[in-house]
């Protein structure tokens, strides 16, 4: 029996794993299918149009300029179809002048380093024209003499530079997305929380606290996310109409980073709490629960694809009711009031109002 459960765990984790690695090929798909498109365009306009027999700079030019990420990736490309475009003009007039060796790849190697720094390239473009100069003058030009393998490096490059304005809708959705599911994980925390408090079960209150610092993770691919949409809509001509959603969701990273951030000092003080057998009222309690549900509701809204500002009164009125509850002479009734007032505000500004605006929503304490 026990080597059955064993198996059956084995069999659920190698599941798992397959699903992750279909998740993460069908993230990539587009991008695949999109370099292979370049890369064997490329190879038609060189050996057709140029009549070039075999022009292997042209593909591998248009796959090194394209990449495997978007974010910034016009100008990446541009800034490698530079690097490339150089490298092998170099490598070409080398072979042609000097013939190959090892002081000749010594010499091309740091005159295209040198070129390209002196026009003020970044590593990319400097490291480009170095493997591309060092590989024009390694490979015999045979099939490939003369300067058509620069005219061939820049046939994939101009391709590279036309694909990659094209980029996927889901790009710019994405950060939306990841938004919501940040705020989502937010709520459900939170009401985790509140079962342990109230049953006073710290495995409970642990894992509410392991969940509080997984956000971090989460809002640092959300991050991620906002400057690969925002990258994305500047220099795409395709999705430029989509440039203020993406900027509106660049706007609500802010706040969120706050409101998770003070969801792990809440998370941490539940925990202590917990551990140290306070009791929490239950006006506290429903306190929390209440600023779950306004955080769910907010998050819907995201999911939606609108920004949460029909949530503002609500929220506010969350506001109004944390400032009736009456305070305990235990620390960590104190500081879950003041976190939960202190997120309702993050709240209120994620929804679009401003900081000072937001700060009045969530009045004073009565005494």
């Amino acid at each position: 029996m026990r080597a059955f459960d064993l198996s059956e765990r084995a069999a659920r984790r190698g599941w798992r794993s397959q699903r992750k690695r279909v998740n993460r090929w069908r993230s990539r798909l587009f991008i695949i299918i999109q370099i292979s498109l370049a890369a064997g365009l490329s190879w038609w306009i060189s050996q057709t149009l140029l009549g070039h027999e075999q022009p292997f700079l042209a593909v591998v030019a248009s796959i090194v300029c394209l990449g495997f990420s978007f974010g910034q990736r016009l100008f990446r490309a541009l800034e490698i179809a530079v690097g490339v475009t150089v490298g092998v003009a170099l490598g070409d007039l080398f072979w042609v002048w000097f013939g190959t060796g090892v002081w000749q790849i010594m010499l091309v190697i740091a005159a295209a380093m040198s070129i390209t720094t002196w026009l003020g390239a970044r590593t990319l473009m400097v490291t480009q024209a170095a493997v591309q100069a060092s590989v024009v003058l390694t490979i015999p030009p045979g099939l490939d003499a003369g300067f058509s393998r620069w005219s061939d490096a820049l046939v994939g490059c101009g391709v590279a530079l036309l694909f990659a304005t094209v980029a996927p809708v889901s790009l710019v959705e994405k950060p939306r997305i990841q938004a919501a599911k940040v705020l989502h994980e937010t709520a459900s925390a939170i009401r985790a929380m509140v079962i342990a408090l109230t049953e006073r079960d710290e495995e409970a209150a642990a894992e509410v606290l392991e969940r509080a610092r997984a956000t971090e993770a989460q809002m640092s691919e959300l991050t991620t996310l906002v400057n690969e949409g925002v990258a994305v809509v500047r220099t795409s001509p395709f999705l430029r109409h989509r440039r203020h959603k993406v900027l509106e969701i660049a706007d609500v990273a802010v706040p969120l980073d706050r409101f998770t951030r003070n969801l792990r000092v809440l998370a941490r003080r539940a925990a202590m709490g917990v551990y140290r057998g306070e009791q929490i009222p239950k006006a506290h309690l429903k306190l929390l629960t209440r600023l779950a549900e306004v955080t769910d509701d907010s998050a819907a809204e995201l999911f939606a694809a609108r920004r949460p500002d029909s949530k503002i009164e609500e929220i506010a009125a969350v506001g109004v009711a944390s400032s009736k509850v009456a305070l305990e002479p235990n620390l960590s009734s104190t500081v879950i009031v003041a976190q939960v007032r202190s997120m309702l505000v993050d709240l209120l500004e994620l929804c679009g109002v401003e900081y000072t605006d937001a700060r009045d929503m969530v009045p004073q304490m009565e005494d």
